[in-house]
């Protein structure tokens, strides 16, 4: 089954954890979003990222990859329960897209048996999200 829809941001709280020659860093941000469309919740996320370059007064012009793990918590198109996606991505030109991949035996509740694979993309426009998901 196809499922789509937005996500925003709640809160973004990030650490730099090694700076390389004052032009690349990595971090560690713990993240959550709410969730809507065919899903309707909210997510917590752990995001690693490595910033081949970056600038403190202009996030948006920043080159990054990032790994996370996120639990999305809340109902799919009226099934409750949760479940938890792998998160690789890119971030560059203002643009975040990612690859998500549901970890199988995750899913609890009414979702417990879930499956699938899909991506997000986010810019200063908004953020999509799309997932092909089985039950």
């Amino acid at each position: 089954m196809k499922l789509s829809g937005t996500y925003t941001v709640k809160k973004w709280e990030e650490t730099p954890y090694d700076v390389v020659e004052g032009r690349m860093k990595a971090t560690r941000a713990s993240v959550e979003y709410a969730f809507s469309g065919d899903i309707d919740g909210t997510a917590k996320v752990e995001y690693l990222m490595f910033y081949r370059c970056f600038d403190d007064k202009d996030p948006h012009k920043a080159d990054a990859e990032y790994v996370g793990i996120t639990r999305i918590i809340g109902k799919l198109k009226g099934k409750s329960g949760s479940f938890v996606i792998t998160d690789s991505g890119t971030y560059g030109s203002g643009m975040a897209k990612s690859a998500l991949s549901i970890i199988p035996g995750s899913g609890t509740g009414d979702l417990s048996g879930i499956g699938g694979s899909g991506s997000y993309k986010a810019d200063q426009s908004g953020c999509t999200w799309e997932l092909d998901v089985s039950l």
